[in-house]
């Protein structure tokens, strides 16, 4: 059915998951119109300050990025960015969780380690509202307090060494494919463009960084962003590029970082959780193995919900077909998230977590 009014995308250039959004419009051929997030609103409408955030046509809120993709691709499948073959669905989910999770290491220090990129954010930040000093002060209080994102000196040149390996594996994937799972747009460019577009794109530093060394990846973020017309799909018989592989095995180095933060959640929520209140947006500090070096982050319950994704959509499937994921991820790194079994939930109630069910 067409469109009589555009969805209302409350979005920002550098913000990460507006990046993580944004190309589903187009990719589906809607009638969008991006405007600078109206934080009231958003906060009256959701109750939380967090954007982006769409407006539907007929009126509804949505808000989380993955919520926002799921919607779209209910209301408009085709075509479609979810793929439902075994192999390339859970890949898919297992990129977004990347992007949503392990990606903000390199986010999060490409962005608040080195002034020049505090100095441009803190004007992009200012713009919206028109006053210079407000974006400027907060991208000075990001700054000051990037340890506590595992932002240190201990974890930066694990940190920068990940993120020279993913380009390098990724501009040799995107020399041989227009996107991740072949011709086509998917779930999982959508969850990779978290941190490369807002943040590593869009940063002074690094995207000196992407524009010197990672040819290949600039012009997927611009194809992601303004997608051809002529994609032909991803590859057939539920196939992953051979080229895919050493992405995915980059993109692994944060599965102890995942198992460690489930670990702490399960710890904390077995005693402290209510199935009354909701989640608090961190529960402590928790330490995990980054490409060897002890990373110390904050303990989020949102991504306990975020792994229930690819775990949910793993479990779906029949055992020949987990037998058939297995198979294709050897050696990836990435079985021992598939084999994780938490021992708590979270759902959505309305736009906020909540324990599902009495927690232990």
């Amino acid at each position: 059915m067409p469109q009589t009014a555009p969805y209302i995308f409350h979005g920002h250039d550098v913000s990460y998951f507006s990046g993580k959004v944004r190309p589903a419009f187009p990719q589906k051929s809607l009638w969008v119109r991006e405007i600078m997030p109206d934080i009231r609103e958003i906060v009256r409408q959701t109750g939380l300050n967090f954007f982006p955030a769409v407006q539907t046509p007929d009126g509804d809120w949505w808000q989380d990025s993955s919520d926002i993709l799921d919607r779209l691709e209910a209301a408009h499948p085709e075509p479609p960015l979810y793929p439902t073959t075994p192999v390339q669905r859970i890949v898919a989910y297992l990129v977004e969780l990347y992007g949503d999770e392990t990606g903000l290491l390199p986010g999060m220090h490409y962005r608040w380690s080195f002034e020049e990129s505090i100095e441009k954010v803190g004007v992009d930040f200012s713009t919206p509202t028109r006053n210079p000093d407000g974006g400027v002060n907060f991208a000075r209080k990001m700054a000051a307090s990037r340890e506590g994102l595992g932002v240190t000196e201990a974890s930066v040149p694990a940190i920068e060494a990940h993120t020279r390996d993913l380009l390098e594996a990724l501009c040799a994937h995107f020399e041989a494919h227009r996107y991740l799972l072949g011709d086509s747009m998917s779930l999982a460019d959508c969850g990779l463009m978290a941190p490369l577009y807002g943040h590593l794109y869009r940063d002074a530093v690094p995207r000196k960084l992407l524009y010197e060394t990672a040819f290949q990846v600039c012009s997927w973020i611009e194809r992601m962003n303004r997608p051809p017309l002529d994609q032909t799909g991803w590859l057939a018989d539920d196939a992953l590029p051979e080229t895919l592989l050493p992405v995915l095995r980059v993109m692994a180095d944060g599965v102890p970082m995942l198992l460690s933060s489930v670990a702490a959640i399960d710890e904390w929520a077995g005693t402290e959780a209510s199935a009354s209140e909701p989640p608090p947006r961190t529960i402590g500090m928790h330490q995990a193995a980054f490409r060897g070096v002890e990373v110390a982050t904050g303990a989020r319950p949102y991504t306990l919900w975020m792994l229930q994704r690819p775990l949910d959509a793993f479990r779906a499937l029949p055992r020949p077909d987990q037998d058939t994921v297995r198979a294709a991820l050897d050696g990836t790194g990435w079985n021992a998230l598939l084999e994780l079994e938490p021992l708590h939930r979270l759902e959505k109630d309305g736009f906020a977590l909540a324990w599902e069910g009495p927690p232990a």
